[in-house]
């Protein structure tokens, strides 16, 4: 049975849309084609056998509405008032977002009022008097080129009645976010509590995590942006570990929960041996632990390469007392530096010398710009999440699934996590790739 075969796919709307989309013109060569319906549908299941399971059990296998513009749109273009909002970490790729978002308003549906929201939810609450930004071509030109933020960003929690008092006071039709779970989460709530007003107000998601972790997207923004950087961690440090006897260069890449950029990273450039990830228990002691593997790389090459991703080996701290960033996230012990120092006291107990390098590269991954890959998909997400608003449509994100741009709910997403599959292709092509076999002791 297809593990997706209960899924609700189905988007929310403001209300019928009636108003023809003012994007097809005669004079700029748009094709009429480009329109898509409701009935436009991606299967999320594509194994045959699952379908099949499906349609025997009489029921319709489960899609994901297509992206893309509609013929007729919800909102009047000339009185559409807009806000864009970026929320919890940086990313690669933000600008690049945010970019597309006011470029398809401005210059496709003619919206002149956008709006952007300074630092995350804390600019929708009086008491920070952050000021609103107005956005416009001229404003956002040449953001694409710099990381981060252009409106900043801000964690932790902000009461959602006072949100969407402030929405109501600006009269702003589509509230586009940006920004991780927590984000998601939030929207949903704004969601409830525009419903319970009865209030005509969308909200688009723009999914983002650097650490490609979101349920139900195949990637997020950023990643391939992570991935690139990550690779040239990963060649400074094989470098610096072939240039010395019993050489060892340490990486700590990001990944919270998720191992995507280290596993991606160690295929990408194939120098590493062992890689740690969240999903994957290891030991350090005993015969098959990475120590013991550790020794045995150096007496075979002399040199030996580690990625680490900060949310693997967590059980090796006391989280009796769990700590939490304003975001409600439990604070990660530092993963690299105690393996850093666990991997020094073992070879000196043996008065055996190595020269260890240890490199973190996280905030420099966060904070870079995109890549070509991701400005290119940046620009899809943006666009099609401008097409999902002006349509009215609300309570949904912007994904990837099955190589097209597709509508997902909220809920569908929201509150878990895509992780590494043990069992799957990525991570038994990295067993493959560095030959660290288990590293559980016997």
């Amino acid at each position: 049975m297809s593990k997706f075969s209960d899924a609700n796919t189905e988007i929310a709307t403001l209300g019928e849309a009636k108003i023809t989309s003012p994007i097809l013109s005669e004079t700029d060569g748009t094709s009429p084609k480009i329109f898509r319906t409701e009935a436009d549908r991606i299967l999320l299941d594509v194994n045959a056998m699952d379908i099949n399971q499906i349609i025997n059990d009489g029921k319709i296998p489960p899609a994901f509405e297509l992206a893309g513009p509609r013929e007729k749109i919800f909102f009047d273009p000339s009185k559409l008032k807009c806000a864009l909002v970026t929320c919890g970490g940086l990313c690669p790729g933000l600008n690049n977002v945010i970019r597309a978002i006011v470029l398809e308003l401005y210059y496709r549906y003619r919206v002149r009022h956008i709006y952007g929201i300074r630092y995350g939810l804390q600019g929708f609450i009086p008491e920070f008097a952050h000021e609103l930004v107005e956005l416009s071509p001229d404003e956002v030109v040449n953001i694409h080129e710099m990381g981060g933020s252009m409106l900043g960003s801000s964690r932790g929690p902000q009461d959602i009645e006072a949100v969407v008092d402030c929405l109501e006071r600006l009269n702003i039709g589509i509230l586009f976010m940006i920004g991780g779970d927590g984000t998601l989460k939030a929207a949903t709530r704004i969601v409830e509590e525009i419903e319970k007003r009865r209030a005509k107000i969308g909200v688009i998601g723009v999914p983002k995590t650097i650490d490609n972790d979101i349920h139900m997207v195949s990637k997020s923004f950023g990643f391939d942006t992570a991935v690139d950087i990550a690779t040239e961690a990963i060649k400074g440090a094989h470098k610096e570990a072939e240039g010395y006897p019993n050489g060892i260069g340490l990486i700590k890449l990001m990944g919270r929960h998720s191992g995507f950029i280290a596993a991606n990273a160690a295929l990408a450039q194939q120098d590493v041996n062992f890689v740690l990830i969240p999903e994957i228990h290891f030991d350090l002691e005993g015969k098959n632990g990475l120590l013991a593997k550790l020794e045995e790389r150096l007496k075979q090459r002399r040199h030996a390469v580690i990625l680490v991703a900060e949310g693997a080996g967590q059980d090796f701290f006391d989280s009796t007392e769990p700590q939490y960033d304003p975001s409600g996230n439990i604070k990660l012990y530092d993963v690299g530096l105690y393996l850093k120092e666990r991997i020094q006291e073992y070879f000196k107990a043996q008065n055996k010398e190595i020269s260890l390098k240890y490199i973190d590269p996280s905030y420099m991954l966060r904070s870079l710009p995109a890549n070509a890959n991701d400005h290119i998909y940046c620009s899809f997400l943006g666009r099609d999440a401008v097409h999902a608003g002006m349509a009215g449509k609300t309570n949904m994100i912007v994904g990837y699934w099955n190589n097209f741009f597709v509508n997902v709910p909220i809920p569908l997403t929201a509150g878990e996590r895509k992780r590494v599959d043990p069992d799957g292709k990525i991570w038994q092509t990295v067993l493959e790739s560095t030959g660290q076999g288990s590293l559980i002791k016997e």
